[in-house]
């Protein structure tokens, strides 16, 4: 299954259901000053990049840092362009207990059916749900280049790196409320100096009102 990619903008929330002290919002850069605009608290930072070679022998060699059966909420990439969504997820299911719903949220009633199944069953159960796939709002292709998005969330403490393309979820440490902008920047940041020379990287973050 084909899914038309995923533009993460500002009124995604609302249009999922989520209540709206909760928002999406640029984020200007990676950098100390850069990061300072970012509204706190924010409870999630997601990142935008190509997919290379490069990025590609990296994740092979990181194989052993998967937190294999962690307390984090975590679900496979399964659907082709499904990235943005299985990031929105983890952004958000990782949050759950912060946010408050509309009544008919088709993201809060997803998230309830699948609390207790597996990474996979929970990738089956989204290309089910039609919902999900309608909401996908159609983004021009300038060119053949693979992007990828991946989210980053504090949970009890921990930074936790989401993508659904791997086994499971990263930890990279610890972390606290007042720091995990700049920590999940931090991390951001060695994505970037990875890709010598490339320089399409954006990222987004999910932010309390």
């Amino acid at each position: 299954m084909e899914w038309t990619p995923m533009e993460i903008n500002p009124e995604m929330m609302g249009k999922l259901g989520v209540g709206e002290s909760w928002r999406f919002v640029d984020v200007l850069g990676l950098e100390g000053e850069q990061l300072s605009s970012v509204p706190k608290p924010c409870s999630a930072l997601m990142l935008l990049f190509p997919l290379t070679q490069q990025h590609e022998s990296f994740r092979s060699q990181q194989a052993d840092k998967v937190s294999g059966g962690s307390e984090a909420y975590f679900l496979k990439q399964t659907a082709v362009n499904s990235c943005g969504t299985i990031a929105l997820l983890h952004a958000v299911a990782n949050n759950k207990d912060k946010m408050t719903f509309d009544g008919a949220s088709a993201l809060k009633k997803f998230l309830d059916e699948t609390a207790n199944m597996s990474p996979d069953d929970r990738a089956k159960h989204l290309e089910k749900n039609k919902l999900f796939i309608l909401s996908q709002p159609s983004q021009p292709e300038a060119d053949k280049v693979n992007f990828h998005f991946i989210a980053f969330v504090n949970v009890n403490g921990q930074l936790y790196e989401f993508d659904g393309k791997i086994n499971g979820p990263v930890n990279h440490g610890p972390t606290k409320e007042e720091s995990f902008v700049m920590d999940a920047a931090k991390v951001c940041r060695g994505f970037m100096e990875r890709e010598k020379g490339e320089v399409r990287f954006s990222a987004v973050a999910l932010c309390q009102n």
